[in-house]
């Protein structure tokens, strides 16, 4: 089957300025696991999930459709990478504790998901899917990537973003959930790493698909004036979870 691949194109990008994930979120979600033997992370990307796990799973096997996103992916000595769906887990029945989706699950067929979940967790194994919204800074510049999110990318995110907006409350869930804590992740980046990361939206490409022009020149004035200056400043970006058992 095929998938949504906003990514590929971008996947450099997306590997050298997407953030990494809070330890607190990795601690607790594996702390809910039956046992610490197999964990897998859809869509893994560039691994950020993938070798945060890795330090409480014996195993994380972290699948992606996208082999130049896999390419991009950091090496770690207990991660193995595969090219594969989330919708068609390469795995035996009955043989993982946790499944992950880490900013991701939004992209993916629900049911065919939810019911490969079913198949491979162990009973009262774990599926976990996360996902965190727009960072947050201070008024001038969170106003200046609002305008640029709404105004210039708005109507080049694809439908599936809108899960993201609504922090995956009105995500499908089938399973009997645990309440998670407060969660959030920070970044200490400067100007250059926002834009970066900027550029990895997928609202972005398919933009200058459209358009045959690149967005971004046009911000980065707007936004080194909110800026204030050039050095690093602190990010935060507000995680949500959605955590389940089988």
């Amino acid at each position: 089957m095929s998938f949504k691949d906003h990514f590929s194109r971008q996947s450099a990008a997306y590997s050298r300025y997407r953030p990494g994930y809070p330890p607190e979120l990795i601690d607790w979600v594996a702390a809910q696991a039956p046992d610490r033997r197999l964990a897998v992370d859809c869509a893994t990307g560039s691994g950020q999930a993938a070798i945060a796990l890795a330090e409480h799973f014996d195993t994380v096997l972290a699948l992606d459709g996208s082999l130049n996103q896999l390419r991009n992916a950091a090496p770690c000595p207990n991660v193995a990478y595969v090219g594969a769906l989330a919708e068609r887990l390469p795995l035996r029945d009955g043989s993982a504790s946790l499944v992950a989706a880490a900013q991701a699950v939004h992209w993916f067929d629900f049911e065919r998901f939810h019911a490969e979940c079913r198949r491979v967790l162990v009973p009262g194994g774990v599926v976990a899917a996360w996902t965190y919204g727009k960072f947050q800074l201070d008024a001038a510049v969170d106003a200046v990537v609002d305008d640029f999110y709404e105004h210039v990318v708005g109507a080049w995110w694809p439908p599936e973003r809108r899960y993201v907006e609504e922090g995956y409350r009105t995500l499908p869930f089938p399973w009997r959930e645990a309440r998670p804590p407060a969660l959030a992740l920070e970044t200490l980046w400067d100007l250059e790493q926002v834009m970066g990361y900027l550029a990895s939206w997928s609202s972005v490409q398919r933009y200058k698909d459209h358009h045959g022009r690149d967005p971004l020149p046009g911000l980065r004035g707007p936004l080194e004036s909110a800026w204030g200056g050039a050095g690093p400043r602190r990010l935060r970006w507000p995680v949500h979870v959605r955590l389940g058992f089988a």
